[in-house]
């Protein structure tokens, strides 16, 4: 199953570049032979200013055809690391080719596409900077490879 992550804005380099591609390489590593992965980056900008609809509809253009669609929203599911696991596990299994990890812009979301995505995954009541939300991402994709591997990296 292809690992998509469609984000308004650009990562540029840095230590949340550094981070995401660490463990983007580690997870791809991990995944393969789990059949998950690649993990491939979808990056949008509205460069006119024209709000969370804009990016909506940017967003919508970078999510692959029959993706399964799983927004990272404050209002979305809390999860354990296990859970996560088992959440794209049973997706691979079901068939799935594709999922698009889908992150907004400074205003989230917008409604219409909110309403289109097949899950929602919250990483808590706070609101988090959009690039530490790509690097809380890329490691819980790692963990969870970890953890359907069997590997000793999650501890809990």
């Amino acid at each position: 199953m292809r690992v998509h992550l469609c984000a308004v804005g650009r990562l540029r380099s840095g230590p949340e570049r550094d981070l995401v591609t660490d463990y983007v390489t580690r997870f791809d590593r991990t995944g393969r032979a789990l059949a998950l992965g690649p993990f491939a980056e979808h990056e949008v900008e509205d460069k006119r200013g024209g709000g969370m609809e804009a990016e909506a509809e940017l967003l919508a253009r970078a999510i692959p055809s029959g993706a399964l669609i799983c927004t990272l929203d404050e209002r979305g599911k809390l999860l354990s690391s296990p859970e996560f696991a088992d959440l794209l596990a049973r997706w691979r299994d079901g068939g799935r080719q594709d999922v698009a990890f889908v992150i907004g812009g400074a205003d989230g979301i917008a409604p219409d596409l909110r309403a289109r995505a097949d899950f929602s995954i919250s990483f808590g009541q706070m609101v988090w900077p959009h690039m530490l939300v790509r690097v809380m991402l890329a490691e819980q994709l790692y963990r969870a490879a970890s953890i359907l591997s069997g590997a000793p990296y999650h501890r809990a």
